[in-house]
């Protein structure tokens, strides 16, 4: 027997993708918002790349960097509607809005990049930030961009290590 969701029609689920693109954290990939919008068994790709590319056209979400955020109109019609999603949808998406968030906060946090130079050097940028701010943003020089690339890697994996050493090595009180 098929199983039968909540998301019937294609109004349906342009309610779930402005519901689900008010609470995301910051602007995701259609494959982000795909993972957090199959929580309803009436949802499919196809389906879903039609309504958000007409929620693009209607100017109710915007795409920019291959990532869409929602607008001013997408979250005013968001709150209107979003009573007509049953609860128990709006409870699925929201127990997977946790998680992707916490991963979108991260990426926030956490942002490293690599500026490569015509001797095949290039220059490292590290960047690790909480909720009040800035903790760390340095650059450094690497002699390879494998070597830059494999910084960048081990820097995303553990900032807080990574800026827990430097703090170390800066300060001056003598160890007991």
């Amino acid at each position: 027997m098929a199983r039968v969701g909540f998301i019937q029609d294609e109004l349906d689920l342009k309610l779930l993708v402005l519901y689900i693109m008010s609470r995301v954290a910051a602007p995701v990939t259609f494959f982000q918002l795909l993972e957090l919008a199959l929580c309803d068994a009436g949802v499919d790709y196809f389906s879903l790349t039609q309504v958000v590319n007409d929620l693009v056209e209607t100017e109710h979400l915007v795409l920019e960097n291959e990532r869409y955020s929602i607008t001013d109109k997408g979250r005013h019609n968001s709150e209107i509607c979003e009573s007509s999603l049953p609860f128990s949808v709006r409870r699925h998406c929201d127990e997977n809005l946790v998680r992707v968030n916490d991963a979108l906060r991260r990426e926030q946090q956490v942002q490293a990049s690599l500026t490569p130079h015509p001797d095949g050097t290039c220059t490292v940028r590290l960047c690790f930030s909480d909720d009040g701010g800035p903790l760390l943003d340095m650059q450094v020089f690497s002699p390879t961009c494998a070597r830059g690339e494999d910084l960048v890697s081990r820097f995303k994996q553990r900032p807080q290590q990574f800026y827990h050493q430097i703090m170390s090595a800066l300060d001056d009180t003598p160890e007991t």
